[in-house]
C-alpha cells in the first residue's frame, strides 16, 4: 500500500530552467507594470491626502498653540505722544500707513 515518492533532481532542474526561461521572458514587462501600479498607487494616495479637509478639533489645536502678540499700553500711549510732539516722525507713520512698501 506504500508508494515510493522518488524525486529526480535531474527532472526538477530541468523544470525550473524552462520556469526560468520563461520567467525571463517577461521581466521587462513585469517590471514595467510593477512600476505603473507603484505611480498609480502614489497618485491616488497623494490625491486623497491633499483633499481632506482638517478636523475642527485640529483647527482648535491648531489656533490654541498661536501666540498672541501683547503690546503693552504704556508703549502705545507714550508711541502716540511721541508721535504728537514730532511733526517728522508723524509724517513717517502717516506714510508708512498710506503705502508701506516705500
Amino acid at each position: 500500500m506504500s508508494k515510493d515518492i522518488s524525486i529526480d533532481i535531474k527532472q526538477i532542474r530541468r523544470s525550473g530552467k524552462q520556469l526560468l526561461t520563461k520567467a525571463r521572458r517577461y521581466s521587462t514587462f513585469a517590471f514595467i507594470l510593477a512600476i505603473l501600479f507603484i505611480y498609480a498607487f502614489l497618485v491616488l494616495r497623494i490625491s486623497s491626502l491633499s483633499q481632506t479637509e482638517p478636523t475642527d478639533d485640529a483647527i482648535a489645536e491648531k489656533a490654541g498653540s498661536v501666540k498672541r502678540l501683547k503690546i503693552d499700553e504704556n508703549a502705545i500711549s507714550k508711541i502716540k505722544q511721541l508721535q504728537d510732539q514730532n511733526i517728522a516722525v508723524q509724517a513717517l507713520f502717516e506714510e508708512a500707513r498710506n503705502n508701506p512698501f516705500e
